[in-house]
């Protein structure tokens, strides 16, 4: 293998392997490097790979509802290249309850609007014509098992819903990440497994590729860390987390898979479903089940990992805590006594928005903060990082002016400052996975 390279990616997750693509099909002699056995290994694998287009941000938005538009039609995109063949997308639809919480959704539906995105107003008792199962009874706030009325409902019912026709979910995100290695691949790109990076290195002011654990050296004159949970030691390595207003710290979180209730087939009939009433999540999972996430709600204490290499990977009372929160809206739920599901690390942001951006170190790029939510907007965020480095290569000055991107499905402008990591943190975020 040679050494060097135009640019060297950190991380072959879905977003790693899709900006390899974009970059190699520009032209680019790329080099991803992951220290994990496959592509999409690591947090990708994990993703609950929900496609949906409601954020907390225009501009979040208005690249995930362009980015349903590459995984409706993804083979046409990736290529029939891949001997594992090709992710299959299902379309279900997403319902979304609304809370005073989340204002009723209205900010999100103004949104919508702008973007094109279509979406239907649900009344509090049609919520069933979507989910036949659905307990609609207020349950706000969530609580903890050990705390007074947990479980039981609080205040009269919810105040109805919107769906988003426009989603679903992915059944292999791991497939995806493997799907966009072949396509890169097919461009000329290289892959390089089983491999740590240990060095940023630098040529005076720049960077100018990496060391590995090994010793071995590559070259390049661009390096883009999309690392994942790992993001923050590599922006550490590389010594730019000083001069980021905006940072990324490895969370973990657990996801639970449990049966349908009795009489309802989730997996066919049901869709992706999203509740700050009980602050959980779920969509249908292959196996007739249900897969239930959180929503983070201030009650639950926030596990904060620093060496992502050693964190623990056992299921706690969490588990059975989102179990029950779930519960509460699908009537009939079983509760298991075995715990199944994922316990994983999500690479996140203090406002939960992704950092697609430069760096005070000239050649070093970011595509970080991603994990949980960003899984949807991988091909817009591989085109994104290599509209970035394009411009910023040529010296453009992405930090006064802004780089502008188009979004040729929905044909909008949305300026990457948006994402940088200089940027206030959003208060307008929900702070949880849903962004």
């Amino acid at each position: 293998m040679e050494n060097s390279f135009d640019a060297i990616i950190i991380g072959a997750g879905v977003i790693g392997a899709c900006t390899a693509f974009e970059l190699s099909k520009k032209g680019w002699n790329t080099l991803s490097i992951d220290k994990n056995p496959e592509s999409g290994y690591g947090s990708t694998s994990a993703s609950s790979a929900i496609i949906r287009t409601y954020y907390s941000a225009f501009e979040t938005c208005a690249i995930a509802y362009e980015g349903w538009h590459y995984w409706q039609d993804w083979e046409n995109y990736i290529g029939d290249v891949d001997e594992l063949g090709a992710i299959k997308y299902r379309e279900t639809g997403c319902l979304v309850i609304k809370t005073d919480q989340n204002h009723n959704l209205k900010k999100i539906c103004e949104m919508m609007t702008r973007i094109g995105c279509s979406y239907e107003d649900i009344q509090t008792d049609k919520i069933t014509d979507y989910l036949p199962i659905a307990d609609t009874q207020k349950f706000y706030p969530a609580k903890r098992m050990e705390d007074e009325g947990f479980g039981e409902p609080t205040d009269g019912k919810v105040n109805g819903a919107v769906y988003f026709p426009s989603g679903g979910y992915v059944n292999d995100p791991k497939l995806a990440a493997h799907n966009a290695q072949r396509a890169a691949e097919a461009h000329g790109a290289t892959f390089l497994f089983n491999s740590e990076v240990t060095k940023i290195l630098k040529n005076g002011e720049r960077t100018c590729g990496v060391q590995l654990s090994d010793g071995k050296e590559f070259f390049a004159p661009v390096v883009i860390n999309v690392a994942g949970p790992f993001s923050s030691k590599i922006n550490a390595m590389a010594g730019v987390e000083k001069g980021m207003n905006i940072t990324t710290r490895a969370l973990r979180q657990e996801v639970a898979y449990v049966p349908s209730p009795q009489g309802f087939d989730f997996e066919k009939d049901g869709l992706v479903y999203s509740d700050s009433d009980i602050q959980t999540y779920c969509r249908p999972e292959l196996g007739n089940t249900v897969s239930i996430g959180s929503e983070d709600p201030f009650c639950d204490e926030k596990e904060w990992v620093d060496n992502p290499d050693d964190y623990n990977q056992e299921f706690t009372d969490q588990w059975t805590v989102q179990v029950i929160r779930m519960a509460q809206r699908l009537t009939g739920l079983p509760i298991p006594n075995t715990a199944s599901g994922i316990v994983a690390l999500y690479d996140v942001t203090e406002d939960w928005m992704p950092i697609y951006d430069k760096s005070d170190l000239p050649g070093f790029y970011m595509g970080v903060g991603t994990s949980g939510n960003q899984f949807k907007n991988a091909p817009v965020a591989g085109k994104i990082l290599t509209a970035l480095v394009e411009k910023c290569e040529t010296g453009h000055d992405h930090d006064n002016d802004p780089v502008i991107f188009h979004l040729d499905h929905i044909d909008k402008d949305i300026s990457l400052g948006s994402f940088s990591r200089n940027r206030e943190i959003n208060q307008n975020s929900s702070f949880s996975v849903i962004g």
